[in-house]
């Protein structure tokens, strides 16, 4: 496809990484024993969905001197091993640099840092929350460097989940952006609309499905209706958001007033007004619902025109 608009998005912050994840090494022990005691391995540090950084970049330690729960994140170039640490509390002997989560960090990481803190906070994120067999309940043991569970009771397997999630930008016959402000919102926020893949749904039809429902807004049925521009992890705690540009067949906005309070569609030239008036403030850089913006915008868009960091970003 020749139109640059379509090409699949290369700058999202989340999706970067240049770590090899050595899935073929998690099932060894012996490798991965001889790992965590290798005094060139790394470890990185995380807590409750917050990683230890020190000036835009992740604290990376020698082996613990004490029992914690560790995950094999892969090796670098050089065949260094990389680790997470997964701290229950917060610990007393880390005194170098602060605990920030992604929504905080991503952007100002580098590729490297960020596919580590994703993965790492991915996995304490599931490692929190499943504690004990589903089939079951009964106890979960770690098993392959961290990347499953077993059951001690009935030997089943379990593996880290990720929720799919559709993220669309609509566009209309004038090509203009549909915006959308969440109800919890404060009254400026604004952005692209979004909601997870149900059971037994395609990506595609879930745009159409959430859209619809959340804005009132029809999207065209015709293939070329609902254009896929890439993907990147979310782990707030689990998602992975597909990201698209869709155009609507009917435009009439009829919000639900559940989960989207107001919605509205701008051009270019209103966009960049209300946003410099302080009307409207859009998604941070770490979004991908920044990136659909930027694509249908045509440029970068300025800084001061993002909402501040408090609250999670879609």
């Amino acid at each position: 496809m020749s139109d640059p608009q379509w090409w699949l998005l290369d700058d999202l912050v989340l999706a970067r990484s240049t770590i090899d994840r050595a899935a073929e090494r998690r099932a060894d022990s012996a490798w991965v024993a001889q790992a965590l005691a290798d005094p060139a391995s790394r470890f990185v540090h995380v807590h409750e969905g917050s990683a230890l950084l020190d000036n835009d970049a992740l604290v990376l330690t020698g082996s613990p001197a004490f029992d914690v729960d560790t995950t094999l994140l892969g090796v670098d170039d050089s065949g260094v091993a990389f680790f997470c640490v997964h701290h229950e509390e917060l610990p007393r002997d880390l005194k170098q640099g602060t605990w920030s989560d992604l929504r905080m960090a991503g952007s100002n990481l580098d590729a490297m840092d960020a596919g580590l803190m994703v993965a790492a906070v991915a996995l304490d994120n599931w490692s929190r929350s499943h504690r004990h067999c589903p089939r079951c309940g009964g106890q979960l043991s770690w098993n392959e460097a961290g990347w499953s569970r077993r059951c001690e009771r009935d030997a089943t397997s379990h593996f880290p989940r990720t929720d799919p999630a559709v993220i669309v930008l609509v566009r209309d016959e004038f090509d203009r952006a549909l915006l959308g402000r969440q109800v919890r919102w404060e009254p400026t926020w604004f952005s692209t609309l979004a909601g997870f893949v149900e059971a037994g749904e395609s990506a595609e039809a879930a745009v159409r499905r959430e859209v619809e429902e959340e804005s009132g807004v029809r999207i065209g049925q015709g293939p070329s209706d609902v254009r896929y521009l890439g993907s990147q992890p979310w782990p707030f705690p689990a998602s992975l958001m597909l990201g698209y540009h869709a155009y609507a067949h009917d435009p009439t906005i009829d919000v639900d007033g559940e989960e989207i309070a107001e919605a509205r569609w701008f051009t270019r030239e209103e966009l960049a007004d209300v946003c410099n008036t302080g009307e409207i403030s859009l998604p941070p850089a770490v979004s991908i619902a920044r990136k659909l913006i930027e694509r249908w915008y045509g440029s970068p868009l300025p800084g001061d025109w993002s909402r501040p960091l408090t609250r999670p970003a879609r």
